[in-house]
């Protein structure tokens, strides 16, 4: 090969990669934007115990609360995963109800919440977090201690919704006694009402309604395998909704509609502030747990759309814990 012919070859070849060079931050400017970050949710910088005095009247307000719970209102980025489904979720106006109401309604669901009147400052915000996010929100105020409502609330929320595909039994009641001599009858038939039979009646007039891929969820607690002994039967409670939500998915099962449990341990949320903890267990609150804070309701969003996430279809009678390191009932 002669001098001018390697020259040659040098200089076509210094050229082509100088060219590619050139090119180079025009296909970087092409390249699409980086996608949208997943849901962060800000565990490092979450309030650790000690925490503030402070006493509501039962229910309690989440606005009222300080700190203030993060429900995930700007951490919960969606992506689709309940597009199409419509969904009815008592307790929706705090706490964990209304992270799963946020987290619902940015997967694409349109939702319903129930809650009591005295909680309607609450459920205004949850309301427009639910409308923000392009969905359909239905407010439905009621006492889930009276039969015929939960009834109506069922026939209220399918109307609205226009079908039923999904029901969150969250709502509770918990209050702190010393004692079980200290537990009244009328204390322990308003727990078990809103705890347990509010969860049944709701549960048979939904099932009436829908139909295959269709999913119930149950909030339980890890106090349902580890109680504590001053809310004695808000644990007794938690172990009963556990175990109907187990049973109800074999009978269910063929029907193909799926039913799983949420445990949560300790968490930020008004159910502590309006009597569920006495001021100096909420003053130290969800300190013992492994993680030495209690969860923010942000954190358990996640799970409640996996409990009903199509993609699980295979998962029914299954619980799904987070407790910060405690474990959770079998």
């Amino acid at each position: 090969m002669s001098d001018i012919d390697t020259t040659r070859r040098t200089l076509v070849a210094g050229a082509g990669f100088a060219a590619a060079a050139t090119a180079l931050p025009a296909i970087a400017q092409e390249r699409p934007p980086a996608p949208q970050a997943p849901t962060t949710p800000q565990a490092a910088i979450y309030p650790r115990p000690p925490f503030p005095n402070q006493r509501q009247a039962w229910p309690g307000l989440a606005s009222r609360m300080s700190p203030r719970p993060d429900h995930g209102e700007t951490s919960y980025k969606g992506s689709g995963r309940l597009i199409g489904k419509r969904a009815l979720i008592t307790g929706g106006d705090s706490g964990i109800g209304r992270a799963a109401a946020i987290a619902y309604a940015r997967e694409g669901a349109d939702v319903a919440i129930n809650y009591l009147p005295a909680e309607e400052p609450d459920a205004r915000e949850v309301i427009q977090l639910i409308e923000a996010a392009g969905r359909k929100a239905v407010a439905i105020p009621g006492d889930l201690r009276d039969e015929a409502f939960c009834r109506r609330l069922i026939v209220d929320a399918t109307r609205q919704l226009g079908g039923l595909d999904i029901l969150v039994n969250n709502a509770a009641r918990q209050q702190t006694r010393p004692d079980i001599g200290s537990i009244s009858s009328e204390d322990f038939d308003a727990t078990m009402k809103t705890n347990v039979y509010a969860p049944f009646w709701l549960t048979k007039a939904a099932v009436a309604r829908m139909g295959a891929g269709s999913v119930i969820v149950f909030t339980s607690s890890e106090q349902a395998g580890d109680p504590s002994p001053d809310i004695l039967e808000y644990a007794m409670s938690r172990a009963a909704v556990l175990n109907l939500a187990k049973g109800l998915a074999k009978q269910l099962a063929p029907k193909g509609i799926r039913v799983n449990a949420v445990t949560p341990g300790p968490f930020w949320t008004p159910l502590q502030v309006s009597g569920g903890a006495t001021p100096e267990k909420l003053r130290s609150f969800g300190g013992s747990s492994p993680l030495g804070r209690p969860g923010q309701p942000a954190e358990i969003a996640g799970l409640y759309v996996a409990a009903v996430d199509p993609a699980n279809s295979f998962s029914t009678g299954q619980i799904f814990g987070a407790t910060g390191g405690g474990g959770q009932p079998g």
